[in-house]
């Protein structure tokens, strides 16, 4: 009988590497003895003592691609890679019950290892790693969903592998999901974030705690709470309370100042602080760290790429013309496997780009095309597998969650006709986000972490915020024009009341 075995935390490990009783003590459960350039001798004393490790702690011992040293010393299991020996002669070779798995980077060698029946697999390598050199491309955090859609209907388990850290660890489980069916990963292997780490024993402590609390958070398909089970009534009350919120917390929101795009860089402040919370531009990566801790919410907005090592962290992320340069898709691909956003904003255009369709396409900042046929299905798609509210923004607008599909219909015309409206619609958003987050129950839980509000309702709150806004400055006598339109809006945006955003909102939920 196969052992059972909990993958959650798999350490990798070998003679150049410190040993892993401590890491062991820390919550590693499982570990793979992995060598490569050394002879039968020296791998074998190396595994008996790594064995007798994993036995006082009772966690199972994997070789990794030596079936000869796994025979020798009864050990639970080995792992093949695609260049090792076939899988269907391993099992001939080793005993009933023994656990097979194997390392994939592609779908077509996922569903080959699932033909052949392994245990498990190992998916990557998810980021760049100095431990091995690699022989495959690197994957993304974005490239292990379509990989574990493969094990559909299976027992077959997954780890991700290659680069994994403390600072990503919650990024990886997050975000490479199967989007259908909302599969996770099993667990995460790790090689020198512990090994190479002078403290093993906190480090897998720190990330065991992170896979448990993970695991332990039954998560909604992205941000919203029960959000199927609310009426539009519910929705606009929500979103137009959340207005209060931002007055009454003020919430800080940082804002890129070199790429939250320097053409309307004022005109976003002016937005964000008519609204009632406070603006801050920097683009300088020492900063990061200490702004972090005291931010509300943060915009990311690639109207002027400069400085990338800044945009690690996000709530708003808007892919300015991501389609009009090879240069910004590459950029928004590293930058999305990089981090996690709460939203991602963008026109038919930018949003077509990320989806791969050819329905509507940018020119400069501008979307082109018909449309799409189908746009809810369009920002349900891409929300399921960003893990992330998604914004299309048009004529008509559409939030999705990854499960409902809100549609919204206000606006004013002259909104399209002036400089930086979508990206003071990034402003508001970022604005209700924060505030959303900052009124939320405090809480020390995963919960807080990945949620922090309900941010479906946030982005339906700060786009009405300003679509809402828009219209009232319109209707003003004194507008005669985008050059009057444009001040005021500021002031609209500045005596704006959660009555006027629920009585306005022209809101339809499409499931």
């Amino acid at each position: 009988m196969t052992r059972a075995i909990d993958y959650s935390l798999y350490l990798v490990t070998g003679r150049e590497l410190l040993p892993p009783g401590k890491a062991i003590k820390g919550g590693v459960t499982v570990v793979q003895v992995r060598e490569k350039n050394i002879d039968t001798k020296e791998f074998l004393q190396i595994a008996l003592e790594t064995k007798q490790l994993c036995r006082k702690y009772d966690v199972p011992l994997i070789i990794n691609d030596r079936i000869d040293i796994a025979l020798a010393i009864h050990a639970d299991g080995v792992h093949l890679g695609q260049s090792d020996m076939p899988i269907a002669i391993a099992r001939q070779l080793l005993p009933q019950g023994t656990i097979i798995g194997t390392s994939v980077n592609t779908i077509e060698e996922a569903k080959k290892a699932k033909a052949d029946g392994v245990d498990y697999i190992g998916i990557g390598a998810v980021w760049t790693t100095s431990s091995k050199k690699l022989t495959a491309p690197v994957l993304g955090v974005r490239g292990v969903g379509p990989i574990l859609e493969v094990l559909k209907d299976t027992e077959i388990r997954a780890v991700a592998i290659g680069g994994i850290k403390i600072t990503n660890a919650l990024r990886a489980l997050h975000g490479a999901i199967a989007p259908s069916d909302y599969r996770y990963l099993d667990g995460l292997a790790v090689v020198s974030e512990v090994v190479a780490s002078p403290k093993p024993f906190e480090t897998a402590r720190e990330l065991s705690h992170i896979i448990k609390s993970f695991k332990s958070f039954k998560l909604p398909p992205v941000f919203s709470f029960h959000s199927a089970k609310c009426s539009v009534d519910s929705f606009v009350s929500k979103a137009g309370k959340l207005l209060e919120s931002v007055r009454a917390l003020s919430p800080l929101v940082h804002q890129l100042q070199e790429i939250t795009n320097i053409v309307v860089s004022t005109q976003s402040a002016n937005a964000t602080l008519a609204l009632g919370a406070s603006p801050i531009m920097s683009n300088a990566s020492e900063e990061m760290s200490d702004l972090s801790k005291i931010i509300g919410g943060l915009l990311i907005n690639i109207g002027t790429i400069t400085n990338k090592e800044c945009m690690l962290l996000a709530v708003v992320f808007d892919p300015v013309a991501v389609g009009a340069t090879a240069h910004r898709k590459s950029a928004t691909e590293e930058f999305l496997n990089e981090f996690q956003p709460t939203v991602i904003k963008g026109n038919a255009g930018e949003i077509g780009a990320l989806v791969g369709s050819l329905e509507a396409k940018s020119r400069g900042v501008d979307s082109i095309g018909p449309g799409f046929a189908n746009p809810a299905e369009i920002v349900r798609r891409l929300a399921r597998r960003e893990r992330c509210i998604v914004l299309l923004t048009g004529e008509t607008d559409w939030i999705s969650d990854g499960d409902v599909v809100i549609k919204v219909a206000n606006g004013h015309c002259y909104l399209s006709s002036i400089t930086g409206s979508g990206c003071m619609l990034g402003t508001c958003v970022a604005t209700f986000c924060a505030a959303a987050s900052l009124s939320a129950p405090p809480s020390e839980s995963l919960d807080r972490l990945l949620v922090g509000g309900d941010m479906l309702i946030a982005t339906l709150g700060g786009l009405l915020a300003l679509t809402v806004a828009s219209e009232l400055a319109g209707e003003r006598p004194d507008v005669k024009g985008t050059g009057t339109f444009l001040p005021a809006l500021i002031d609209a945006l500045f005596h704006l009341t959660p009555e006027q955003i629920t009585e306005r909102a022209k809101v339809e939920i499409v499931i």
